[in-house]
């Protein structure tokens, strides 16, 4: 039997090609990795709602670790598992100040038995990388025209978007006006042009969420191979026994990895289940 009784997987750029595709070898290898019974968790940066369609090619029947760790939720009723909440205020002085920059804001909210899963001022906007990101995603909307400035109960995540060098400007606002009250990063999703600013309670990983589902499970730290290829893949990466980036990966995240597997349009997790199965 291997080693490691947990792997945690980025989608984006690391189970998905640049094509968003699961190829038929990739699917292969993690149901191998099932059977010799490694539990198969998928932690992600996406919405709720935009991890649905993996869980049956996986075959998964375990909760999925989404936003980043944000929120927890389990695939087979929908039953919330967990959902972050930020201190009270930082939510309301991090709009002012995303605001005061110039910039609007996307927020999560654990609303998808109605029928949305995120609230934004409008369905328009003269950004340019704001306006795409509201045509993709059309549908999935609950508009609340005083978003930024009193946002509805039990948000517990979201995002600004612009050009990097904006965003990354925009996070060290944020983190230097509200320390220890936010965790913050910048990436981009290829599905967008732009780049994104993420905003999350302080503490709140997609490690925090796989070491949540791994205590209740009776797995250690040790135990765990994480995967991934952008900046918020960082923390599950060092923290995992085995912290694995994909050969696409950020030369960040490279550093943070204990190995480096080949990228994901060579199917680099093939070769990660091999590591691990021998």
């Amino acid at each position: 039997m291997s080693r490691y009784r947990l792997l945690a997987i980025d989608i984006d750029g690391t189970l998905v090609n640049s094509e968003n595709e699961l190829t038929a070898a990739t699917r292969a290898a993690l149901l191998r990795a099932k059977q010799a019974g490694i539990e198969i968790v998928l932690a992600t940066g996406r919405r709720y709602s935009r991890v649905l369609p993996l869980v049956e090619p996986l075959e998964l029947n375990v909760p999925l670790v989404t936003a980043s760790g944000a929120l927890i939720k389990r695939p087979l009723d929908h039953q919330t598992l967990y959902r972050a909440r930020f201190r009270p205020g930082a939510l309301e002085r991090c709009l002012e100040i995303v605001s005061a920059a110039g910039y609007q804001s996307v927020l999560y909210a654990d609303t998808f038995d109605q029928g949305f899963d995120y609230y934004c001022p409008s369905v328009a906007s003269e950004q340019a990388e704001m306006a795409e990101f509201l045509r993709m995603n059309a549908g999935g909307e609950r508009v609340h025209p005083r978003l930024m400035s009193d946002p509805p109960p039990d948000i517990f995540a979201g995002f600004a978007i612009g050009r990097r060098e904006q965003m990354l400007v925009l996070q060290a606002e944020l983190e230097r006006r509200l320390p220890e009250q936010l965790y913050v990063h910048v990436l981009r999703s290829p599905r967008y042009t732009g780049f994104m600013c993420e905003i999350a309670p302080f503490g709140v990983s997609k490690w925090s969420g796989v070491s949540r589902l791994a205590e209740a499970w009776g797995v250690r730290a040790a135990e765990i191979c994480a995967v991934g290829d952008d900046v918020n893949d960082i923390p599950m990466i060092r923290a995992a026994g085995l912290g694995v980036a994909m050969g696409n990966a950020l030369d960040e995240v490279k550093a943070a990895a204990d190995r480096v597997a080949l990228g994901h349009d060579e199917e680099g997790l093939v070769q990660v289940v091999n590591w691990l199965l021998e």
